[in-house]
């Protein structure tokens, strides 16, 4: 596959107008292959939540193209979009965004069920993607039931069980203690080491560690795009499907 998994060019998004205008993304150029980790770093203010919106469809660059898989996402409507996020993108966010009422099973089932999975087949991919990140033994288990470490397993779980090329991770440590921390990351290691692209957001040296390349941002720009000695890029993890097929 010579298609990167995501290449941005001359990416930028401004919010406002006028002498109010915030330039929050200022011109990225950013080619990413698949099979990589990738960390983007930056304090609070340097661009790096908003380009993480621009990387998983919640938010349209200003200017710029943004491919995903090779396709074009400036040219998709808001509903090819869904269907992008849907079923090509895995958020994982430091909030676990979990529904309190719902057992862990069911969360790891709800993207499927948009995406039009029937139930028998949608429970079993549900099933194993738990199984996948150690909760095979919490599947009936709530939000509330679980620790934090387990929540965001599961946010992991349902990231992962569609299949994603994309596995996008916003401050995935920033609520957890240092062992449920050393946990998730390791999940992390394992599932690049399948070949998932990866990228994560975050502020944590000791995260940002644990991948492959490091993308240090300031005022809206990419100063900095480090390449762990160490840390090849492994064999990229194969979907049965193109980008393109699955917003049509």
């Amino acid at each position: 596959m010579n298609t990167p998994a995501l290449e941005l060019r001359g990416i930028t998004k401004v919010y406002g107008q006028g002498e109010t205008a915030v330039q929050a993304v200022a011109g990225v150029d950013l080619v990413v292959e698949h099979g990589e980790h990738v960390a983007v770093m930056g304090a609070s203010g340097s661009g790096k939540s908003t380009l993480m919106h621009v990387l998983g469809c919640l938010d349209t660059p200003t200017s710029g193209t943004y491919r995903l898989g090779g396709l074009d996402t400036g040219a998709l409507d808001d509903r090819r979009l869904a269907l992008l996020r849907n079923r090509r993108i895995g958020f994982v966010f430091q909030s676990f965004n979990l529904i309190p009422r719902t057992t862990a099973l069911a969360n790891v089932e709800l993207p499927l069920a948009y995406a039009g999975v029937r139930g028998k087949v949608r429970k079993e991919r549900a099933q194993a993607a738990l199984d996948r990140v150690g909760l095979a033994n919490r599947v009936d288990h709530l939000p509330s039931q679980l620790s934090g470490g387990q929540q965001q397993r599961v946010a992991i779980a349902r990231a992962i069980v569609t299949e994603p090329l994309l596995l996008l991770a916003d401050e995935p440590t920033g609520a957890l203690d240092s062992h449920s921390t050393e946990e998730v990351l390791q999940l992390f290691d394992q599932l690049n080491a399948e070949g998932r692209t990866i990228v994560v957001i975050t502020h944590e040296e000791e995260v940002a560690a644990r991948s492959g390349r490091v993308l240090r941002m300031f005022d809206g720009k990419v100063y900095q795009d480090e390449r762990r000695v160490g840390r090849a890029r492994t064999p990229a993890h194969r979907s049965q499907r193109d980008v393109g097929e699955v917003v049509r």
